[in-house]
């Protein structure tokens, strides 16, 4: 049993209005226990309206959503457990904290799950480190955080709740690359400890290619599943639905083009430098 099953999964916004709009359409998918999924799409081809239903801040227009094989809208009590099973890290969440304390704002998850004080506290700590927010900081207030502290805090939120899904919108949107490459790890750090699920939806191919399974949206529907070196190999119709390449890819296929004899699903550096140095080693010679 897959752990989110979506199935025939359709959003209309609007409905029966003059401004009826369809941003999801007839979407099945499954997601297993443990799985990095990223799901990738131009902007508005309906993936943040897709995982708002994953812990029924939505409810579809028609279809189901499946969470241990259980619909997640059959009752209030199935609701909530979603809600706390699935945590949603939304675009820029530091607009969303609102405590009086970082301490305060990390743990109002956690207490909301009727936890006592010392889990809390466990919890607090716990999802703060892991984020790379030191203690110091918890009698601050959120506003007086920089820009990359508010996202850690607010990250730091949701990971407390202890989900056994992280999904997360466009993580990495506005930060530095260091900083977006620190909080990358941190989250992938999170989910080997945890064997957590993480669904984690961009733009980026850089980032996705982080993951072992891409989901590629368009239009509303689903156009492209599998592995990074499946879903790469399709770079022409990736680029028909605005979708750029990781750099990787894009090298290699204006290699292929001069004339170089690259196999296709190349979409990392490294993968690039040994598809290079193997037709070297066969006499290709430089192109």
């Amino acid at each position: 049993m897959s752990l989110i099953e979506l199935r025939g999964l359709t959003h209309i916004y609007s409905q029966g209005t003059p401004f009826e709009k369809k941003a999801i359409d007839d979407v099945s998918l499954a997601i297993e226990a443990g799985q990095t999924v990223a799901l990738i799409g131009h902007t508005g081809s309906g993936k943040s309206t897709l995982i708002s239903h994953l812990n029924a801040l939505l409810k579809p227009s028609s279809g189901t959503v499946l969470l241990d094989g259980e619909d997640i809208f059959a009752s209030k009590a199935s609701i909530r457990a979603a809600r706390f099973r699935v945590g949603v890290v939304f675009q820029y969440p530091e607009y969303q904290l609102f405590e009086e304390t970082v301490f305060a704002d990390i743990a109002y998850g956690p207490k909301n799950l009727k936890l006592d004080d010392s889990e809390v506290d466990r919890r607090v700590r716990e999802a703060a480190a892991f984020v790379g927010l030191d203690a110091d900081q918890f009698d601050r207030s959120p506003l007086e955080l920089s820009g990359g502290q508010k996202r850690r805090a607010a990250v730091a939120g949701v990971l407390a709740m202890e989900p056994d899904v992280l999904v997360l919108d466009e993580p990495t949107a506005g930060l530095d690359p260091a900083g977006r490459e620190d909080l990358l790890a941190r989250l992938f750090r999170w989910r080997e400890v945890r064997g957590a699920t993480i669904l984690l939806v961009t733009h980026d191919m850089s980032i996705a290619n982080r993951c072992e399974r891409l989901v590629v949206m368009s239009g509303g529907r689903i156009v492209l599943d599998g592995t990074p070196e499946e879903v790469f190999a399709h770079d022409g119709q990736l680029v028909s639905i605005g979708l750029d390449l990781p750099a990787a890819a894009h090298i290699a296929k204006l290699l292929r083009e001069r004339g170089l004899d690259l196999p296709a699903g190349i979409y990392t550096l490294d993968r690039l430098a040994e598809a290079i140095l193997a037709l070297r080693g066969k006499g290709a010679g430089p192109c």
